[in-house]
């Protein structure tokens, strides 16, 4: 018999968390019917927390469905957070890691460690693809929950081409956790991150075996393409359990990987978003208890969210309904059965969900949500006969207030024997067996369009682009990502044609097939930046939304300036060029405001960006490489490793000297561009810099010289003309001073 002496001194050495994802709140907002579904789930799960009296709460990305959140969405969260995160109890996790190096911000360090708040159960949580960070500083909706204290936003992954993943390290009583997590990267390019070996992990540096090592991931988990997903075998051995996140099938109990050692559990999401077998499952939380290196998982089956059922039907194997075919005018019958199959669905549902609902009180007082229902009918119909079936929407109308999804209750689809067939216009379509297996509701926008342009011949539109600018359109309700893409894409293509000066009308299309060829190649490759969202112009003043509708949505309110940077404007001679698309590859990091800007000034005045280019290139790569490698001198916690990375501090004396046009090669004194009133705190970043890389001592003391050398050279230039500075040397000693300090911020 256990003592209660041992069940304390169990209790003092289990770490106890609430495992959740894909929360989604935001969802269908607008929804009449289910437009607080998303909130109150969410609400659910950290009420169980408080009943649980967890630790900790993990979530593993996709907390808001949007990155944009309404203000409803973002006061439920912040509500349901402080009702059951805040109070006296203290949290008996205890910090051991730098916090620092594991949240980012004005406030980083863990909240509960804070002393203008008490917090008595912390949250901690990763990002995913639907609440990622975007815009102007590059700021998530988790940013806003951290800094008001909510939140420990860790995880995150400022270089998808370059991640290093360092762990959260928390103590209670022996138990020792090292929680780990990765925010969503594009699946295509973090396999490809991690095929490059490009992904780094690090460990405790002593008692490594004592470690109880977690992980949150939010990618996917299933190949739906070659590259597509995030194969298990891709982490490392050394983890002990993985918490996915970014699939919606709730597959709570862990799953053993015999190859790597490890556990898998997949919680999935706590409000339907997609009515897809997947989201009929049961949907669970789980307590984790973490004791030692052995760990048991408690899943918690959630009783606000909406009951849903579906069936899957072929009508011609029913009862009575093969015989039926043959005979005409029967739509009034098969309606009449499918009604009678949808009833029995709703019966299901509502029983299925008082079942949830058992052990709570006032049983009898409960109010049966309408439930969500979904019948996919395959009405192929035998040689020989048809079935005419009743309007979709129009039968599904047939059910206001009995179900929630009043618009789509059925779904018909037919199966087809031919191969291939043909548009009315010649052009030609997948397979129909490819798009009978991409359910309408589970399809992703990037597939669907790539099985439809594999039967096409485009001339000028990289397929690749063009199924990410569909996505950005569809996925992050970008309204004008189609129009900007083919205005770049026709600018582009224009400008390669009009520099081809040898290019006859005869080799016009194998030209334009080439330029199309490369940018998919550097599309593919990750060194084409994927597209922006269009800037928009200010919004009149006397401009009425209520009354003319969103300024966003105009088509006057979109700004097609050639001036304006572009994402995909690619330089005929950069196409190709590795150079230069790995600058512009970085444009996600922190140097790559820089680079856009220095692009678009290169664009206002031509002849004089030409001159020189190609010289100017190479620096400004050099320098890139040089910043990031800083980045890896910073954040790496190998001392030796920072002597070899570690690159020689160039001297930025040769960076905005240009000799004027008409100089002769011999002239002395090159001319200089004043520098604005920063120049007090370029100086003092670059000091921070320098004492920071101890390692070139000799080298620093040669820059600070060039530095004073420059100064003396600016006191003789009193003004310049326009034509004696080139317009990269503008951009570069407008962006160069604030990079260093910002590094050493972090």
């Amino acid at each position: 018999m256990v003592s209660r002496a041992d069940d304390r001194t169990a209790a003092a050495d289990t770490i106890r968390i609430l495992v959740a994802t894909d929360s989604h709140v935001g969802f269908g907002e607008r929804d009449p019917i289910r437009g607080d579904d998303s909130w109150k789930s969410f609400h659910e799960v950290m009420c169980l927390a408080k009943e649980q009296d967890v630790d900790m709460v993990l979530l593993a990305g996709d907390l808001f469905h949007e990155n944009k959140p309404s203000r409803k969405s973002m006061y439920q969260v912040m509500r349901s957070l402080r009702m059951n995160c805040y109070g006296e109890k203290p949290c008996e996790l205890e910090m051991l890691s730098d916090a620092t190096e594991n949240f980012q911000g004005a406030f980083n360090h863990v909240n509960y460690e804070d002393p203008d708040i008490n917090v008595a159960i912390p949250v901690f949580s990763i990002h995913g693809n639907h609440d990622d960070p975007s815009g102007e500083g590059h700021l998530a909706a988790l940013d806003l929950l951290q800094i008001s204290g909510l939140i420990n936003y860790y995880g995150r992954t400022p270089e998808s081409d370059n991640i290093m993943i360092k762990p959260v390290l928390l103590q209670k009583g022996h138990t020792k956790l090292a929680l780990y997590g990765m925010s969503n990267v594009r699946d295509e390019r973090l396999f490809r991150t991690f095929r490059d070996g490009k992904v780094r992990f690090f460990q405790p540096s002593t008692q490594k075996n004592d470690w109880f090592n977690l992980m949150s991931v939010h990618q996917n988990h299933h190949a739906y393409t070659e590259t597509g997903y995030l194969p298990e075998n891709f982490l490392p051995e050394f983890l002990d359990l993985v918490v996915w996140g970014h699939e919606h099938e709730c597959l709570i109990n862990p799953k053993y990987n015999p190859e790597m050692n490890f556990h898998v559990m997949q919680p999935g999401s706590s409000v339907a978003t997609s009515l897809v077998p997947g989201e009929a499952a049961t949907k669970y939380v789980a307590v984790l208890s973490v004791t030692g290196k052995d760990f048991k998982v408690e899943p918690i089956r959630l009783k606000t969210v909406r009951p849903f059922v579906m069936k899957e039907m072929i009508l011609h194997q029913e009862k009575g309904m093969k015989a039926l075919a043959k005979k005409e005018n029967n739509r009034t019958e098969i309606t009449r059965y499918l009604m009678g199959v949808v009833e029995e669905l709703i019966e299901e549902a509502k029983a299925d969900w008082l079942e949830a609902q058992e052990g709570e009180e006032n049983d009898e007082d409960l109010e049966v949500p309408l439930p969500l229902i979904r019948l996919r009918v395959e009405y192929s119909a035998p040689d020989g006969g048809r079935f005419d079936c009743e309007n979709p929407q129009r039968f599904s109308n047939r059910f206001v207030g009995k179900v929630a999804n009043v618009n789509d209750v059925v779904q018909f689809h037919r199966k087809k024997a031919s191969a291939a067939r043909k548009a009315t216009d010649g052009t030609e379509l997948p397979e129909q067996s490819t798009i009978e297996q991409m359910s309408i509701d589970s399809v992703k926008v990037e597939k669907l369009v790539r099985e439809f342009l594999t039967a096409q011949s485009l001339t000028i539109l990289p397929q690749n682009s063009f199924g990410d600018a569909v996505s950005q359109f569809v996925d992050k309700d970008d309204r004008h990502a189609m129009e900007m893409f083919v205005n770049e894409s026709l600018t582009n293509q224009i400008k390669h044609l009009m520099g081809a000066d040898n290019a006859d009308e005869d080799d016009i299309h194998n030209e334009m097939d080439k330029f199309k060829s490369n940018l998919e190649a550097l599309f593919a490759a990750g060194h084409l930046k994927k597209s922006k969202r269009a800037k928009t112009k200010p919004r009149p003043p006397n401009w009425d939304s209520d009354l003319d509708g969103e300024w966003v949505d105009q088509p006057g309110a979109v700004i097609h300036s050639d001036n304006e940077g572009s994402s995909h404007e690619v330089d005929n001679n950069e196409v190709g060029s590795h150079a230069s698309t790995t600058l512009a590859a970085r444009g996600r990091g922190r140097g790559g405001k820089a680079v856009a800007s220095t692009r678009k000034s290169a664009a206002t005045k031509a002849p004089i960006a030409k001159k020189g280019r190609g010289k100017k290139k190479v620096v400004e790569e050099e320098e890139e490489d040089g910043d990031e490698e800083d980045d890896i001198v910073m954040l790496d916690d190998n001392e030796d490793e920072e002597e070899e990375e570690a690159p020689p501090i160039k001297p930025p004396a040769a960076r905005g000297i240009k000799k004027p046009p008409t100089a002769a090669p011999t002239e002395a004194a090159p001319v200089t561009r004043k520098p604005p009133a920063r120049a007090a705190a370029s100086s003092a970043a670059k000091q921070s810099k320098l004492s920071f890389a101890l390692q070139q001592p000799s080298q620093a003391g040669t820059q600070m010289s060039q530095a004073n050398g420059r100064a003396g050279e600016k006191k003789v230039v009193q003004e310049l003309s326009d034509d004696e500075i080139s317009d990269d040397d503008d951009d570069d000693d407008a962006f160069e001073p604030p990079a260093p300090s910002a590094r050493s911020g972090r």
